[in-house]
Order: structure tokens, then sequence, then C-alpha cells
């Protein structure tokens, strides 16, 4: 394996029983990157990072970490990794430092050693000044903050962040992406996230695209959008069905019906809409054209909007 690849994910299987988590996904990421594992609830984002955090044995393929196998050398791989949970792993009731004090004990660090990893973590988040307060006391935004300088208080090469901004108001939300840029760009940490947020994943360097356990696209935000190949068009019609008939065989437009509205992909979004207004015998009651967003490639990808099929995660 390449030096220079942080994780290696090959054909990568997991089942719960009869239902497939994972299907012999593959993808790598490569050391410095910010990699994110991009789908709805259910896609297979959280049991791909539970396998990786050697929570999970792979029922299938391999997945290694600076080379390493988790399933075969899971404790090495640990060393090498941190890890910041979804749900929130902080004792509320000790401050900010105890928190780190124990998760260094954890690790083996002790005495000045100790010390000077939490006064470096502390200080590169931005809460030194908060040390001494009870965690239970802390804004959302803080607490993400204490659970990140968790994560890197025994200094990873990879860090493991699922759904990173849950709980985090917009406002934080920025913050915490700043901070996660600065440990790339100064420390040369490599980060992997899960995310549901389609703002979230756009800051990526690279991504994969997963739905019900498979991957359906992976690369760049700006490779991926480019792949729709021009505008995205939406129509709004009383009769959407026949509307996406007669865009398809008297215009040559691949057309579909997506939540009651006809949609299309277009090199020249404005040109056609002007020509389809004058030669249309269906009435249109509202047109929208766009670029591409990542919904739109989930939706080129599987033929259905993000999310569509899951309990949105905003709404559970």
């Amino acid at each position: 394996m390449a030096e220079s690849t942080a994780v290696a994910i090959e054909n990568l299987t997991y089942r719960y029983g009869e239902r497939v988590a994972l299907n012999k996904v593959s993808f790598s990421v490569s050391r410095g990157e910010i990699f994110g594992l991009l789908g709805p609830n259910g896609g297979g984002k959280t049991t791909l990072f539970r396998i990786l955090s050697t929570l999970l044995r792979p029922a299938g393929g391999s997945a290694r970490v600076f080379g390493v196998d988790v399933a075969a050398e899971p404790l090495a791989v640990r060393r090498r990794i941190g890890v910041v949970f979804q749900n929130q792993s902080l004792d509320r009731r000790l401050t900010a430092e105890e928190n780190l004090v124990h998760q260094g004990h954890l690790y083996g660090l002790r005495g000045p050693d100790l010390t000077r990893r939490i006064e470096h973590v502390l200080g590169r988040l931005g809460i030194a000044d908060r040390r001494c307060e009870v965690v239970e006391k802390l804004s959302g935004g803080l607490r993400r903050r204490v659970e990140l300088a968790k994560g890197l208080l025994h200094q990873p090469e990879l860090l493991l962040l699922d759904e990173p901004s849950t709980g985090v108001d917009p406002g934080a939300r920025l913050d915490f992406w700043e901070y996660l840029k600065l440990l790339r760009r100064e420390e040369g940490v490599t980060i992997l996230l899960t995310t549901h947020l389609l703002e979230e994943a756009d800051k990526c360097d690279r991504l994969a695209l997963l739905d019900e356990g498979s991957l359906v696209a992976q690369g760049t935000p700006q490779a991926l959008k480019s792949q729709i190949g021009g505008d995205v068009v939406l129509l709004s019609s009383a009769a959407p069905e026949s509307l996406a008939s007669q865009l398809v065989e008297r215009f040559g437009v691949q057309a579909g019906v997506l939540e009651g509205a006809v949609r299309f992909e277009h090199p020249n979004g404005a040109e056609i809409v002007t020509r389809l207004m004058h030669e249309l015998r269906e009435p249109v009651d509202s047109v929208t054209v766009s670029r591409p967003t990542l919904e739109d490639v989930f939706i080129h990808a599987t033929g259905r909007r993000f999310g569509e099929g899951a309990v949105a995660a905003d709404r559970r």
C-alpha cells in the first residue's frame, strides 16, 4: 500500500441478519484529506464508521488504517486514531479538564506529558479559559470542542468524526470547521467524517456517497456535481406525468416526476425552458433552473431525493 494512503477500504461487507448494511464498498482516503461519508439514514455510514473505529468486524472484504488491518490488529489501529462519536461521551458532571485527564489515563498519559497535551489541545481549540467549567453548563458548540479535544489528546494521525455537527448551531458549526482545517493544515491530521448535511459535505476535499449499503458515487464535490452536465430544471404542473411524457416524446428530454414536480437535467437550462414555454401543450405553473447540488448528484445516482425512504436526521 502506498505510504500516502491513510485509509483503504476494499469490498467491505457487513450484515445485520438478512439485511446488508454494507455491500462490497471500496474507496481510499489520502493522508491529509478531509474525507466525507455522505448518505441518508440507513445508508451504511455508521456501520462503516464503527468498523473503522474497531467496534465491528467486517463480514467480508478489508479495512486498513495506515496499512494496518482493523480486524486483525485493532489495538494497533486504536493507537493511531482519534474518535468523536455522534452521541456525547463526556461526563457532564466533570469539568472539561477532568474529562481530558481521564481520557489521557486511558492512553497511558501521566504527569507532565499529560499536562502538556491538555494545555495544547485546549489552547488549539480555543477553550483553555473554560477548562474548569462543568461540562453540563457548556453550550453545545463548546461541548463539541471538548469532545474534539478528547479525540486529539493522544496525537492521532487519523481523526474519525461521526456526524460532527449534531446538536451544534450554525455559527458553532462554522467555527468547528475552521478548527478541522487548522488541524489538517498545521498538524497534518487526516479527517474522515460521516454526515447527512449536504452543506457540510460540500466542505470536504472528497466524498463517498452511500445509499442502502452501496457506494453510489465518489469524488470531489465539484467533480460530482459536474457529472450532471449542466443545469437542473424543475417544472411545476397540475399534470406532471403528462408533462413529463411530452418532454420525453417531443423534445427527447429524459424527464421524470419527483415529488409532484417534473425534473430533468440539461446543458443549457435557460435556453431549453424558453423553447418549452412556447411549444408545450400542458400548462406550467412555475419553473426553476439551478446549478447542480450534491442532492442532484444523489438523485442522478439513485432516482430519488436525499433521505427519501428514511427518517431525516433533523427530525429524529
